[in-house]
């Protein structure tokens, strides 16, 4: 059986991460496991920001990503806002905190055809210190596939 007690759902707002959303919290609830959400801040740099726009814009992203709780009061939550390049961060959070799974989501047609994994889905899952669980949508369209496909791979 597979243990796990920590859980590291990485998030970056999109319709993609919604259901590996719903994954995460199914994982800790039956595992009773904690749960880590974060997300990745990626300042433009192309653009040289006042100090306050840049604190403005993370206030914003902490609380997006702050509104993210599971209905099951007994899930321990924390909420991680990182700043950087999202696969390099995500990687080292997972060390720092020990999570022994990883889930995301991502918009790949096939899991069998890595040009078809999201590129920060295509890094973790390659280096990962851990099981790695990628859910997508069907086509990109929004709509949840009858069957949900994910896969899970260490």
């Amino acid at each position: 059986m597979l243990h796990i007690s920590k859980v590291l759902y990485a998030t970056d707002f999109s319709p993609h991460c919604t259901q590996a959303y719903f994954h995460a919290v199914q994982l800790a609830s039956c595992h009773e496991a904690s749960l880590t959400i974060c997300h990745v801040y990626q300042p433009d740099p192309s653009i040289r920001r006042q100090v306050e726009l840049m604190a403005s814009e993370r206030r914003h992203w902490k609380a997006q990503l702050e509104q993210i709780r599971p209905v099951d009061k007994g899930i321990d939550v924390r909420h991680v806002l990182l700043e950087g390049e999202p696969a390099e961060e995500i990687l080292r959070l997972t060390d720092e905190i020990g999570a022994d799974v990883i889930v995301m989501g991502t918009h790949g047609r096939s899991y069998i055809e890595s040009e078809s994994l999201g590129h920060v889905a295509r890094l973790v899952l390659a280096e990962a210190p851990c099981s790695v669980l990628l859910s997508r949508l069907q086509n990109g369209t929004g709509r949840i596939k009858n069957t949900e496909k994910s896969a899970l791979a260490h």
